[in-house]
């Protein structure tokens, strides 16, 4: 037995172990050390929307872990950005990108990137739209 910082006996790897919060997992274990997506030139944005992709062969008998199958899970009722999944997974962002890199590889998940604020319409065509539905 070793003594905690409180210096009362610890049983012997309890450092693992936070009765509150449960097993400990470290983020570099679930994703087996990267730190960066697979594909090459993928980025996801926070708002960058995920969309699982039912047509994609075998996702269900994917070789995924306990992660990869939760974020799947999130996917199945509706498209979320990866700041929801990280929220709802309740896991850092970082290892929901690199997660997301692996899920997207293998075809299980689409992303779509947000519209760059300079493509969107100009405020005032917007009004003039609205005011024109509103003289009809």
């Amino acid at each position: 037995m070793t003594e905690d910082m409180t210096g009362t006996p610890a049983e012997r790897g309890s450092q693992w172990y936070d009765n509150e919060a449960g097993p400990l997992v470290r983020p570099y274990a679930m994703t087996g050390g990267r730190t960066r997506p697979g594909p090459a030139g993928v980025r996801f944005d926070l708002i960058a929307l995920v969309t699982l992709d039912p047509a994609a062969p075998g996702v269900d008998d994917a070789p995924l872990g306990p992660e990869h199958r939760n974020l799947l899970d999130l996917c199945r009722t509706e498209t979320q950005s990866v700041a929801e999944l990280a929220a709802d997974a309740d896991l850092p962002v970082g290892v929901v990108r690199v997660l997301l890199g692996d899920l997207l590889e293998l075809g299980c998940v689409t992303v779509s990137r947000p519209v760059p604020p300079a493509q969107l319409p100009d405020e005032r065509i917007l009004r003039e739209v609205i005011a024109g539905l509103r003289a009809l």
